[in-house]
């Protein structure tokens, strides 16, 4: 074959490249969803009880869409006495960073009666999630899944083969409104939330009503029947897991079936084989497993409480051989592994690294290290979660709004603080101030700059008692560089980071008396929140916000404004 002259080779790739572009460009579908928010009675776990709904469901429907497509959500709020806002989790938002649904943050609350319309592309296939981000009401059922295919033909294309695929959504339910639980947080002493009553799977539990209130349990209930999940023997599936509890780290298991991870908050793992999946609140999975076992009987998914004290009955679901067969498998559902095996958790951690064809090396070094403290504290009485002795608190103005307006009195214009005294600080110990000050300030990044984040568990106020905390960072995917167990030393620590094929993810967890290292760029324009995935530890001051090239960011719409300084136009 006559070899192509110098240059024509590169062109033609250039000019296919370019053609396929085009293509998925011109196949780019528009999905529009119009949704109304409303408070229904539900029996989720066969407990009657109000819950936050999206047109009558909870979870709400599940939305489905291919890379490069764009979504349009007009939310209707006939919720009549409380606000409500919508945070796409995973979606970047980039471009239109007052879609991201953060109230305080990127908007303002929406008002009963009030609509909003969210629009945003899907610019990466993987799954990912949406809930509620005002106050506490994700804990209320206001939460569902999205699924983005790949691009056909694309460069994103999966790097494994499925015959067929199931949607896994995990969560924790409490029979207390979510009144009363923040209400008890703020209280002096406080009333904490206490473990949930059960575990939903795809919005689905059961509880024992012989412990429940006379007259608001009805097993019986369809309802509150045990999901079914239907295989074909010999076909390989595809489990896209997420979760989304308000408290509980969560260890998942589909009975005698062991699971090959493949993808995580988007992108693709090299593959690796667990029996049981470690899986923290803000955090996706998928997972192939192959119907191979005797298909003659089912099979469970069970879901498990770990990192914390179990008081919850492990959350069932029924894996069925026999298409329409719901019967109960002949077998207890599995418990999982311990609950306080912290090294089993951390292992899997560390497992979960870029696929071999998809490494997108991070930038070898950054310009810019924040080294956070993550420790309980009280104020005022009150107990707070704290980064370097600082609770956060929301602004009643959103930040992006006085930013980009210039309302210099909306928040504090003091940064909060970037390290902490880490070489006397003995993290196994309480903290020895207990106090703590309270700030609504925020980080002011470099735009395009590299910014480290290292997040460092310590005790609780109580001796001998550390979490796990899953953090999640908005508008941005950050490379996991590193976990460890014990102090963070910033002198020899960084040496150990996985330069070579770190995992892109956008929620993390932090062990108990841990660390972990990510990094990031600081390129997509807005405001964006970072902050632990624990509906409570949120509410109770464990975030930060970031902000990046606001300069950047296009013409606000004037339906995120309407509270705080913005007010009447939003001018000082």
């Amino acid at each position: 074959m006559a070899s192509l002259p110098a240059g024509v080779g590169w062109r033609l790739l250039s000019s296919l490249v370019l053609f396929l572009w085009l293509s998925a460009a011109a196949h780019a579908a528009t999905h529009h969803h119009e949704w109304e928010i409303s408070y229904q009675f539900k029996s989720p776990d066969c407990v009657r009880k109000l819950a936050v709904t999206i047109n009558g469901q909870s979870p709400g429907p599940t939305i489905r869409a291919t890379q490069g497509d764009t979504i349009v959500v007009r939310l209707n709020n006939s919720l009549l006495t409380e606000n409500v806002a919508i945070h796409w989790h995973g979606i970047r938002q980039i471009g239109t960073p007052w879609a991201d649904g953060t109230e305080g943050v990127t908007q303002c609350p929406i008002l009963p009666g009030d609509a909003f319309t969210y629009t945003f592309a899907v610019d990466r296939p993987g799954t990912y999630m949406y809930h509620a981000h005002y106050g506490m009401q994700r804990s209320a059922g206001l939460y569902g899944m999205i699924v983005v295919a790949a691009a056909p033909g694309g460069p994103d294309a999966e790097p494994f083969a499925y015959d067929g695929e199931h949607a896994v959504l995990l969560n924790d339910w409490w029979h207390d409104s979510v009144y009363e639980q923040a209400a008890g947080l703020a209280s002096v002493p406080m009333r904490w939330v206490g473990e949930p009553h059960s575990l939903l799977i795809n919005g689905r539990g059961r509880f024992n009503c012989s412990a429940a209130a006379e007259g608001t349990c009805n097993a019986t209930l369809p309802e509150c029947d045990a999901p079914v999940f239907e295989v074909v023997p010999g076909k390989t599936y595809r489990f896209r897991i997420g979760s989304l509890t308000s408290l509980c780290a969560l260890n998942f298991e589909i009975e005698g079936h062991p699971m090959t991870v493949v993808e995580a908050d988007g992108h693709y793992v090299k593959p690796f084989v667990v029996n049981n999946l470690n899986i923290y609140s803000g955090e996706t999975y998928s997972v192939l497993i192959k119907a191979d076992q005797d298909p003659s009987r089912n099979y469970w998914l069970a879901s498990n409480v770990v990192s914390r004290k179990p008081g919850t009955p492990t959350g069932t679901a029924i894996l069925s051989y026999a298409a329409g067969g719901r019967s109960p498998p002949p077998t207890a559902p599995p418990t999982g592994p311990a609950w306080n095996d912290t090294m089993y958790r951390f292992q899997q951690s560390v497992a979960t690294v870029a696929h071999p064809a998809h490494v997108e090396p991070p930038p070898p070094r950054a310009g810019r290290t924040l080294l956070l403290l993550n420790t309980q504290n009280k104020i005022d009485g009150r107990v707070r979660w704290a980064l370097n002795n600082v609770s956060f608190k929301l602004p009643h103005t959103p930040y992006l709004v006085a930013l980009k307006r210039g309302l210099l009195g909306a928040f504090d214009q003091r940064p909060p603080p970037e390290t902490y005294e880490h070489q006397s600080y003995n993290i196994y110990d309480p903290p020895p101030n207990p106090n703590a000050t309270s700030s609504d300030g925020l980080y002011r990044l470099a735009f395009g700059s590299v910014v480290d984040v290292v997040l460092q568990n310590a005790n609780m106020l109580a001796a001998n008692n550390s979490e796990t905390h899953p953090w999640h960072l908005h508008g941005h995917d950050f490379w996991v560089l590193g976990y460890g167990i014990g102090r963070f030393d910033p002198a020899v620590h960084p040496a150990t980071y996985n330069l070579k094929d770190p995992i892109l993810k956008n929620t993390v967890a932090v062990h108990p008396y841990g660390w972990t290292a990510l990094r990031f760029k600081a390129d997509n324009p807005g405001v964006w929140a970072f902050h632990c995935h624990i509906e409570a530890h949120f509410f109770m001051g464990m975030g930060i916000v970031f902000e990046e090239g606001i300069e950047r960011v296009a013409e606000l719409p004037g339906e995120i404004m309407g509270c705080g300084k913005t007010k009447g136009g939003g001018h000082l």
